[in-house]
């Protein structure tokens, strides 16, 4: 039977030299006196066992290492919601004068404790409350934390030591305005009756539960808790496989997975949450997706609110992935940074471009704005790229003879549409897919002033993803015209007698489609 100390420290949160644990066990230690706590400690690092001292086993960890013994009087068990409050936001007795003295009028009043009068209704009418690692683990005196923050909205009680939702609800059920809470850095023990809890999270919005060592399968237990929560944070979690929820999280419009090592077939269990508008899944592994319901063009029923979605951060390799998202009705916002995918390409913004032609809705890539002029240059760069092999598929520039193979329609789904808004690109336009190479990205170039004739032309190679801000650079050295302004344009062969101007500084020449052999006109003021 244990003792009444054991049954009230086992479970307990507790902190040691700035580190978090859970007590294990509580005991003797043979052969030493007295009485130790086991402890798993939040990173596992910190220990030096599993739980086994002498090959007796007093407790168990999930990892190898996690575990240490301490004396209690090494560790805190935490203090109250109110303790913690009074540390954070209001003046210690020993900080106070015993008096201040006041002039009203012509009088002089002395002001006893006046200052920590000021400061309880500066707490009072708070309506964020930030309580990051100030060791809460629990609520109190009953009624104090209604009665000291009766307005707050915003809780921040990451990396405490709390010890089970039991606890967490004894706070939050008395904080009625309470719409978003942050509980990052925690470990709480699942209530065995979640669904009794949820009068005390019934006006949770947005709830943060990073770094909690969650799986999926207990963040579906807890969720019946938070029948409100429309953005549920849970990033660097143990979240591995995914399950459907059935009647959990259906209120959800922003879900954080990043850095969870995800298996891929499970990804679509979520894909049916009515209302979930903005997934991340970066640094989770993901490297392939197919909506089976929907062939290659045709829109998919899953993920049917989902208009932003981030995928930085893993193993894309594949530009088939690309045509799986284009399958997604509502799609409007994509990140893709640091995917294998963008190197096979010559350069980023040409896998950018590549992109954005393939995703015909997406109004932000990479957290940048796709402007008109810039969907218009990648859309026809796109036909000119793989015109070529669309005519050796079966394409034709006449619409009647115009069959590419399936083939071909799966790996570019949307070249037809391309074709219809844009008519098919002429022989001269079509460009050769090289081998990526150094010399592949140079372009020959001219630059000539045609409002000052005796500076003679100049040729250079230059970068194709050169922006214009550097190659004003390089003009000012060149021409030595330091502290003027440039003003840039072009000309091709292949449209005799137009000059396109070159006006934003920060795009590449290849935005621009400048080619190789073209002549680019510089004037100043």
């Amino acid at each position: 039977m244990m003792s009444s100390d054991e049954e009230r420290a086992l479970g307990r949160r507790v902190s040691c030299d700035g580190h978090r644990a859970t007590v294990r066990y509580h005991g003797p230690v043979p052969p030493t006196a007295g009485v130790w706590l086991g402890v798993e400690w939040d990173h596992p690092e910190r220990g030096k066992h599993d739980g086994s001292h002498e090959g007796v086993r007093y407790f168990s960890c999930r990892h190898p290492t996690g575990g240490s013994f301490v004396r209690p009087q090494k560790v805190s068990f935490g203090v109250d919601y109110i303790t913690a409050l009074r540390r954070r936001y209001e003046a210690e007795p020993e900080d106070e004068p015993d008096g201040d003295e006041l002039k009203i009028s012509s009088k002089t009043v002395l002001m006893v404790g006046f200052q920590r009068v000021k400061l309880k209704q500066k707490v009072e009418t708070l309506t964020e409350v930030g309580l990051r690692r100030c060791e809460v683990s629990g609520p109190g005196p009953e009624g104090d934390v209604r009665n000291n923050t009766p307005l707050a909205q915003t809780l921040d009680l990451s990396g405490n030591l709390l010890s089970s939702w039991e606890d967490l609800a004894a706070i939050t059920d008395q904080l009625e305005a309470l719409q978003e809470l942050q509980l990052s850095h925690n470990r709480l023990r699942i209530s065995d009756d979640p669904a009794h809890l949820s009068p005390a999270f019934s006006r949770l919005r947005l709830l943060s539960l990073n770094s909690c060592a969650l799986t999926w399968t207990q963040v579906l237990q807890c969720a019946p808790m938070w029948p409100q929560v429309e953005e549920l944070y849970l990033a660097e979690n143990d979240i591995t496989e995914l399950q459907r929820p059935e009647l959990e999280l259906q209120m959800l419009k922003v879900l954080d997975l990043s850095h969870n090592p995800i298996a891929q077939d499970t990804l679509l269990e979520i894909s049916h949450l009515p209302r979930l508008e903005k997934l991340n899944l970066s640094s989770t592994g993901f490297s392939a997706v197919q909506f089976s319901d929907a062939s290659a063009g045709i829109e998919t029923a899953l993920f049917p609110a989902l208009n932003t979605l981030l995928l930085d951060d893993n193993n894309i390799s594949e530009w088939c992935v690309v045509n799986e998202l284009q399958k997604l009705r509502s799609l409007l916002h994509l990140s893709c940074r640091r995917n294998p995918l963008l190197q096979k390409e010559k350069s980023l913004e040409t896998a950018r471009q590549i992109i954005i032609a393939r995703l015909g809705r997406l109004q932000t890539l990479d957290m940048r704005r796709v402007e008109c002029d810039e969907r218009r240059g990648a859309e026809l760069d796109y036909c000119k790229m793989f015109g070529s092999a669309w005519l050796m598929a079966g394409g034709h520039r006449d619409p009647d003879q115009n069959r590419p193979n399936t083939d071909f329609l799966t790996d570019h789904p949307r070249f037809l549409t391309l074709i219809h808004k844009y008519g098919a690109p002429d022989e001269g336009e079509l460009r050769e897919q090289k081998p990526f190479a150094l010399k592949n990205q140079l372009l020959t170039v001219t630059f000539v002033c045609p409002e000052d004739s005796d500076r003679k032309p100049i040729e250079k190679k230059l970068p194709e993803s050169m922006i214009v801000q550097k190659v004003k650079g390089l003009l000012h050295r060149l021409l030595k015209l330091p502290g003027v302004e440039l003003k840039l344009s072009y000309t091709c062969s292949k449209l005799a007698g137009r000059e396109i101007e070159i006006d934003n500084d920060l795009k590449p020449l290849q935005f621009y489609s400048v080619e190789d052999g073209d002549r680019i006109l510089v004037r100043w003021s």
